[in-house]
């Protein structure tokens, strides 16, 4: 039940998102659109009740809860990054914005923004973590609470994976393909 519930809020995430993007671009409707935009987060609040109700009333911890707290962590830590970057393509196509922002591919420039995303991913393992460990403590029984411990270790294993990728673009930063028409590799032509 708690998987179908997880399921529905990812695709409530998307149809809510889709709905408020297009009230504002496609039908002009700015009211409408901020009020579905602002809605967006309550589908966090949904998931967040049903897995609580599931575990009170009896349900031995499973891999849907786990999955549940990380769900929730990772939507409140890249949730507005992922509308933003929605609202900005809805623009360019809707409504003649500017092209999206692109992430920078290569120097320290693209190092910064490498940290910037494994800064949200401590914020979502954070909350991910936070939450779990509230559930132990709700249920009381380490018993009915055993998956979830490990949900902690397993979130620590991502986060330790992602964080490779900061570290590897800082000490090697990315260098600009060579192309035919720069042989050199310098970008400016030599004189």
């Amino acid at each position: 039940m708690l998987f179908g519930i997880i399921a529905a809020c990812e695709i409530g995430f998307w149809v809510v998102l889709l709905a408020g993007l297009t009230a504002r671009y496609a039908l002009r409707m700015r009211r409408l659109s901020t009020v579905l935009l602002v809605c967006v987060p309550l589908v966090d609040v949904v998931l967040l009740v049903a897995t609580v109700i599931d575990l009170r009333g009896g349900a031995v911890a499973g891999i849907t809860h786990g999955l549940a707290a990380a769900y929730i962590g990772f939507s409140v830590a890249f949730g507005h990054s992922t509308i933003r970057w929605a609202d900005q393509r809805f623009a360019h196509r809707f409504a003649g914005g500017p092209e999206p922002w692109r992430p920078p591919k290569h120097g320290m420039a693209r190092a910064r923004h490498e940290w910037k995303e494994f800064g949200k991913a401590v914020i979502a393992w954070a909350i991910a973590c936070v939450l779990l460990l509230a559930a132990i403590a709700m249920v009381g029984d380490s018993d009915r609470t055993a998956a979830l411990t490990g949900w902690i270790a397993r979130l620590t294993g991502v986060l330790a994976i992602w964080s490779l990728w900061p570290i590897t673009y800082t000490i090697w930063p990315a260098k600009p393909k060579q192309t035919e028409a720069d042989p050199v590799g310098e970008g400016t032509p030599q004189r």
